[in-house]
């Protein structure tokens, strides 16, 4: 992966990790046990779904950069049907604290877009690239 993909999961993770944490804190304390499992698990379906989409279109822009902007759309639209379909599916669960799964999910989304956009504004990235050397047009 190359350094400016890495730093930008590093800029877009750190901050999503850290929410997810206070998120766990916090649902432990209010809805004790299967309130903190709730929040881990949905800090780390946002990271595992989020991550894998960033991978997925770093790569595309590497690839095809023409359609970089129309996959970007397409991806969002698809990470967020697939969070809300895996809410509908887990909405009856016992095995955690829906309403604190639902939040975090909901809180760390907001903070790895939020994080993603500044990562992207804050990064030197050509979008020119410079002839080699020695190259003759």
């Amino acid at each position: 992966m190359p350094s400016n993909d890495a730093r930008t999961l590093l800029h877009t993770a750190v901050p999503t990790a850290a929410v997810g944490a206070v998120a766990t804190v916090v649902s432990g304390v209010v809805a004790g046990g299967k309130g903190a499992i709730g929040a881990v698990v949905g800090t780390l379906v946002v990271v595992l779904f989020m991550g894998i989409g960033l991978v997925v279109l770093q790569r595309t822009a590497k690839k095809l950069p023409q359609l970089f902007q129309a996959m970007g759309l397409m991806l969002y639209v698809a990470q967020l049907l697939l969070l809300f379909t895996f809410l509908a599916l887990l909405k009856d669960t016992e095995l955690f604290d829906f309403k604190a799964f639902a939040f975090t999910l909901l809180a760390t989304t907001v903070v790895w877009v939020a994080a993603q956009a500044r990562a992207y504004m804050k990064a030197k990235i050509m979008y020119v690239e410079p002839e080699k050397s020695g190259s003759k047009s």
